[in-house]
């Protein structure tokens, strides 16, 4: 990624770690997960808001390529650039890196999809102006 649009600085806690001492690699998706929330507040899309009148997000596909294991006590920055993948679609290219050194722990495109309260495809208005500009 060479420039990000949002990032938001976390912690590895103890209890996110496997047998082997590393964040279990279920547990990034989760760091993703926090990382897009966050963003989609900080445009003023509250993702809650959404769900409660019915406008539902989904992610339709996850790929990561993990690169580095991080450890209990790490801190990292989870940084993402959102793009248009359809017109339907859209995708948030992120990746996770270890601070202070910034190596890359992980990179992942995560792709999703809007439906209205009709169980139709439609993507948030401020999300498709922001898209437009992308």
């Amino acid at each position: 990624m060479d420039q990000s649009c949002f990032s938001i600085e976390m912690a590895v806690r103890d209890y996110e770690c496997d047998m082997q001492g590393v964040v279990n690699n279920a547990v990034y998706q989760h760091y993703l997960e926090h990382a897009r929330h966050e963003y989609l507040k900080s445009i003023g899309i509250d993702y809650a808001a959404l769900t409660a009148q019915g406008i539902n997000m989904f992610v339709t596909r996850v790929e990561i390529d993990y690169k580095l294991s991080l450890i209990s006590g790490d801190r990292f920055v989870v940084e993402l650039v959102p793009e248009r993948v359809s017109p339907l679609r859209i995708g948030f290219r992120q990746q996770i890196c270890r601070l202070p050194d910034r190596k890359t722990a992980i990179r992942a495109l995560v792709t999703g999809t809007v439906l209205n309260a009709k169980g139709r495809p439609q993507l948030p208005k401020e999300l498709d102006v922001l898209l437009q500009q992308t």
